[in-house]
């Protein structure tokens, strides 16, 4: 008896170590590990997510069809949809901000930091709360459905008459806890942004990483807003009496819509302009030069911001506005188009003349910017109320908004994060993996969102479960989907570059890039207060400053 109580003992104190590490990731606030769980976070859904939409395109790759039901097939797009904007595209963009802002402006940590963790989980749950509708959707003890209404909800689809049990109210209730937690992590960017810069960094001297977080999370305290508003009006709606969304009633599904799209469009904007910062960041540091048109490119971040709170409207030309509707939002989309545009000019610029070193965050940068640039033609498009009357509804939208999110949103992505892996971990990774991941997941982009466009054109509508033969479409569909091979054998190869290197990956260093923001400056990874001394800054790049002293950035400022 003895014995068997001394092993146990042993047992127990042999994983008491494990218990402990993990118990401190799960009650950290240092604004490091939550980034790194945000990020962890972010990727599980990537894969959950990306498993969705494998499951939409070998159920379109031929007519007619039935590797699942129809009702499984709406559950997928609509769990796809609300899966890779709310639950894996805004956690690793909040994650990559919470980790580096305090280290990008000379901070030992974020303004408020159990509001960041209390945040996190918040988050957390609120993903956690979406994925339990598979086992409560239909009622705590009958079988579980997942919501089947997309990711946009439109009513009268939300109502109890067409959505019977609880899988609505799981994706409300999942998207209202999670909308608080983004409400949280965004006073915290914009409260540390403001408040907590080392001595000397004026609001002209931040990096561009800074300024546009900055922006990001005002639009982000702007835009949940009313999307919370709807879905506390939606539950109103299912369990109250309410009839804000039902029109047998006197209500309106089309304000739902506007609702909904006060929200959804500004919030392709807080996806995008972080991927912007990380472009704006990278391109600088491979092409050997600092950014072309620094205030020009914080003043065109600054207008976006501003005018894609007046374009949400151009999601609704189908439903019957006015003419002076249509005339009012064609022309807003058609403006913001400008100061995006001064961006790509901006990247371009940066890299000419520069001594360009094709290492793998500059090659998905690269292929950001390409795909940027088509993503924008498109949106132009699509902003002409007679064009979008016709192809509103089609497979060529799902082509337009997948070049941004994927085409430009995931691949700066990936570049930031093989960019600031060798800081987060103290680690390398393979060079060549990672360039089998960025052609891979590249060429399997284009063979799937290339050509969704011709379907589209063609005439195959969105949201479609199966189709006729004869229609034009089958060529096109199973292209799109022998693209989505190529693109998970490119996650593949990330997952095990990732994996390989945090075991093997030889030792980083401080400062891998030779880069010139503060976060290289200090340990990788950095220790848990950052900095033993806050620095103080002269210049928009001050490892410059401290490596060339004869030839300061200051100097020209």
């Amino acid at each position: 008896m003895a014995s068997e109580t001394l092993a146990l003992d042993t047992i127990a104190q042999g994983t008491r170590p494990i218990a402990d590490r993990l118990h401190a990731w799960v009650v950290t606030v240092d604004h490091k590990r939550l980034g790194i769980l945000y990020i962890i976070y972010g990727l599980v859904f990537l894969v959950i997510g990306g498993i969705e939409a494998t499951i939409i395109r070998i159920q379109l790759i031929v007519p007619h069809n039935h590797f699942v039901s129809p009702q499984v097939f709406n559950r997928m797009f609509t769990m796809h949809g609300t899966t890779m904007i709310f639950f894996v595209i805004m956690p690793i963009l909040f994650g990559f901000g919470t980790y580096l802002i305090p280290l990008a402006i000379g901070t030992r940590d974020m303004a408020f930091p159990r509001l960041n963790a209390f945040s996190f989980w918040l988050t957390a749950f609120g993903g956690a709360l979406l994925y339990f509708s598979f086992i409560g959707g239909n009622g705590l003890y009958g079988a579980g459905n997942a919501p089947d209404v997309g990711w946009f909800a439109y009513a009268p689809l939300t109502s109890r008459a067409f959505s019977p049990g609880h899988s609505t109210d799981f994706w409300t209730l999942g998207l209202l806890v999670s909308g608080f937690g983004s409400i949280g992590t965004a006073v915290n960017f914009v409260t540390t942004i403001l408040c907590m810069r080392c001595p000397g960094m004026t609001l002209g001297k931040m990096p561009l990483l800074a300024w546009l977080n900055l922006i990001m999370g005002g639009m982000v305290i702007l835009a949940i807003s009313p999307l919370t508003a709807a879905q506390i009006m939606l539950s109103i709606d299912r369990y109250l009496g309410g009839h804000f969304f039902d029109t047998q009633a006197g209500g309106s599904a089309v304000l739902w819509m506007h609702f909904f799209w006060i929200f959804g469009h500004p919030e392709v904007y807080i996806l995008v302009i972080p991927a912007f910062a990380f472009a704006s960041e990278i391109i600088p540091v491979f092409s050997r030069k600092p950014i072309f048109g620094y205030p020009v490119m914080v003043a065109a971040t600054i207008c976006i911001g501003f005018i894609s709170f007046s374009v949400w409207a151009h999601h609704m030309f189908t439903v019957g506005m006015s003419s002076y509707g249509n005339t009012f939002f064609t022309m807003t989309t058609m403006i913001i188009a400008v100061p995006t545009g001064i961006k790509i000019f901006n990247w371009i610029g940066t890299m000419w003349g520069g001594k360009i070193q094709f290492k793998a965050p500059m090659l998905f940068c690269i292929g950001f910017l390409f795909q940027f640039l088509i993503a924008g033609l498109t949106g132009i498009m699509l902003g002409a109320s007679p064009f979008n009357w016709q192809l509103g509804n089609s497979y060529f939208v799902v082509a337009h908004f997948h070049y941004v999110i994927v085409g430009a949103i995931l691949f700066t992505i990936f570049g930031a994060f093989y960019y600031w892996f060798p800081k987060m971990s103290g680690r390398m990774y393979s060079e060549t993996l990672a360039k089998w991941h960025f052609w891979l997941f590249f060429i399997g982009f284009h063979l799937t969102f290339d050509f969704m466009h011709i379907p589209g054109i063609l005439g195959m509508p969105r949201r479609i479960y199966t189709y006729e033969p004869g229609r034009g479409w089958e060529i096109w569909n199973l292209i799109v989907t022998v693209g989505v091979i190529f693109q998970i054998a490119g996650v593949l190869v990330f997952v095990f570059n990732v994996l390989r290197s945090l075991v093997k990956g030889g030792t980083a260093g401080n400062d891998p890039w030779d880069a010139w923001t503060l976060e290289w400056s200090t340990s990788s990874p950095p220790p848990e207060y950052n900095f033993a001394k806050i620095p103080a800054v002269r210049s928009r790049r001050p490892l410059w400053d401290i490596k060339h002293p004869e030839d300061p950035d200051w100097k020209y400022e």
